[in-house]
């Protein structure tokens, strides 16, 4: 998840600040990696949805309950992955922080961190059965808000 107000010691925050100061930025596993960037405002959304979504015992919104629901049988509650669902390359995001900042960052290309993995992504099917709902902001709409609010909280023009 990333956006704005979010933690300074993530990539997004920590290489917008590298690019802006002239500082090489780490990119692990040579650039080979992909995320499912999940913009904060498509997680709050979800979790709106979500708390119209209550799970009942006989829930008949769902196609295949055994298959994909994770409702405890003896509990009200079940998890429900929110995420983009749509993984994307680090270089990728990397090209929308620099289209954004109107700056080409000088990367540092390192091998994969120890316990790091080339790949992750949410499978939000449960959530879109439950509530219609899927996460649409793309990483370049994303990383611009995020630039644009980083630059008004920080003072930079």
């Amino acid at each position: 998840v990333y956006g704005p107000w979010g933690r300074p010691d993530m990539a997004l925050f920590k290489f917008t600040q590298s690019i802006l100061n002239g500082q090489k930025i780490d990119v692990y596993n040579y650039g080979d990696m992909s995320r499912d960037f999940t913009y904060i405002d498509d997680l709050v959304a979800a979790v709106r949805v979500l708390i119209d979504a209550n799970p009942l015992r006989s829930d008949s919104k769902l196609k295949s309950p055994k298959e994909i629901d994770s409702k405890s049988p003896v509990a009200p509650f079940r998890v429900v992955n929110i995420g983009n669902s749509q993984p994307k390359q680090l270089s990728d995001f990397i090209i929308a922080l620099e289209n954004s900042l109107g700056v080409t960052a000088d990367k540092n290309f390192m091998p994969m961190q120890p316990g790091d993995v080339p790949a992750t992504y949410a499978d939000v099917s449960l959530l879109e059965q439950l509530t219609g709902y899927q996460p649409k902001t793309t990483i370049e709409d994303g990383v611009a808000r995020f630039v644009d609010w980083y630059r008004y909280y920080y003072q930079i023009s």
